[in-house]
């Protein structure tokens, strides 16, 4: 193999935690959203998830894994992760917050590990789809091998 496989942060994490997991990698220049990245891999809607980042009214970050087709219910969400309101983290905070760009931001070895929930119907499935850590690149696991790696928790967080 003469091409260097290239190693995201999020897949040395998964390396030195020894959990198992594909990549699939795919042309992407610029942000799609989690829907279209499906579309175009031929991934069922149901197993492809899409990595969130919010702000609590404590100015804690959080970190929810919800299913593409899904939105956050806020109200569930800041109940379970014990705030009173949370919102969406600006975008021109992202990269330096978590260390990724949008649609390349997984809960995987963030710059710092923040609290994580993955919404509940995933603990469900076999196998499910994240951000691989950068445009262009998709990671497939056991959702209780994502929770294993973002010492996250499963909750209903959705609308």
């Amino acid at each position: 193999m003469s091409k260097k496989e290239v190693k995201t942060n999020a897949m040395r994490m998964l390396d030195r935690q020894k959990i198992p997991y594909t990549y699939e990698e795919y042309e992407c220049d610029e942000f799609t959203d989690g829907i279209q990245v499906a579309d175009q891999l031929g991934y069922d809607h149901k197993v492809v998830y899409k990595t969130l980042v919010t702000i609590g009214k404590t100015g804690a970050h959080y970190v929810f894994v919800i299913p593409i087709e899904e939105e956050i219910d806020f109200k569930k969400a800041a109940k379970v992760v014990g705030e009173k309101s949370l919102e969406m983290l600006h975008l021109k905070e992202l990269t330096k917050v978590t260390g990724y760009v949008r649609g390349g931001c997984t809960a995987i070895g963030m710059k710092k590990q923040f609290p994580t929930v993955i919404q509940q119907d995933a603990e469900e499935l076999e196998k499910m789809y994240v951000s691989g850590g950068k445009l262009g690149m998709q990671i497939q696991l056991k959702p209780q091998d994502l929770k294993k790696a973002t010492n996250a928790k499963f909750a209903d967080v959705i609308r």
